[in-house]
């Protein structure tokens, strides 16, 4: 009965959100937790399966500061972004998308639902351009200043894609794109109903210390008056948030990855578990 009662709750969930298109950034624990990776797999395709048009669009920070260490490179961040020359940035490509990205794809398809990978370089995906953190020169490290949904809704309409940060200038200059950056740009883009962060803890705390001070809620508004004050990676979170919901997308939610199942969860029940934030 307890599993007809989670049916129950879910179907009304269900039913709004056919055929609707939900953005995934793809990251932290779930990214990297054998038993995580693979129930992240199943419920992307339950997603695809239930009518929802699902984009999943990744990071691989952990990975790509292992390959640094390993050679010997520089391993630097200001306010949750990566500095990167562009040695860096030849790193952060063959880790995302040699690696990474054909990863996610083969788990996909053989969970039941075909896959394929992009990078910001197909079909001319995004458009990039140098950013600043601040006065801070931080290297090649690049802002999305357009993306041809063409190509994701061509793909989206026969597999699931499945997208890599990284892109390049009008020059042909590439950079290593803040995956959070990248899933704003692409939800945006889409107009997308939810876009969702898994990340490594339960949500937006008031008190980075203190679990249980989780919002639970909070609109645009409020986000940016907090930014400020805001340090580490959940300040490019934050601001990829208040920026889509500023921009069309429906809502956004930054959830635990580390929970499984915590997409469904977050989407199909009356409580939900993260931090929701809305216009």
């Amino acid at each position: 009965m307890r599993d007809v009662g989670t049916l129950l709750e879910a179907l009304p969930y269900i039913r709004h959100f056919h055929g609707q298109t939900v953005v995934v950034k793809y990251g932290g624990a779930a990214m990297t937790d054998p038993a995580l990776v693979e129930e992240f797999a199943r419920d992307i395709v339950l997603l695809k399966y239930v009518g929802m048009n699902p984009v999943v669009v990744h990071g691989g920070g952990p990975d790509i500061t292992r390959y640094m260490e390993r050679l010997g490179m520089k391993v630097e961040f200001v306010d949750g972004l990566r500095v990167s020359s562009q040695e860096t940035v030849e790193v952060a490509k063959m880790v995302l998308v040699g690696k990474q990205n054909k990863d996610i794809v083969l788990r996909l398809n053989r969970h039941g639902q075909p896959a394929v990978g992009l990078c910001g370089d197909d079909g001319s995906l995004f458009q990039v351009r140098k950013q600043l953190a601040g006065r801070r020169d931080i290297g090649w490290v690049g802002d999305i200043e357009h993306v041809d949904v063409g190509v994701i809704n061509h793909i989206a309409s026969d597999y699931i894609p499945v997208i890599a940060s990284v892109g390049a200038d009008r020059d042909g200059n590439s950079y290593n794109v803040n995956a959070d950056t990248a899933a704003a740009a692409v939800a945006q883009a889409l107009v997308a109903s939810k876009l969702i962060f898994l990340t490594d803890i339960d949500g937006w705390l008031a008190d980075p210390k203190d679990a249980a001070s989780r919002i639970s809620q909070a609109t645009a508004a409020e986000v940016e008056a907090e930014l400020a004050s805001t340090s580490g990676g959940m300040r490019p979170k934050l601001a990829a948030c208040a920026r889509a919901v500023r921009n069309g997308v429906g809502n956004a939610h930054i959830i635990d990855g580390r929970l499984a199942h915590s997409l469904l969860l977050e989407l199909f029940t009356d409580e939900g578990i993260g931090t929701k934030i809305w216009p």
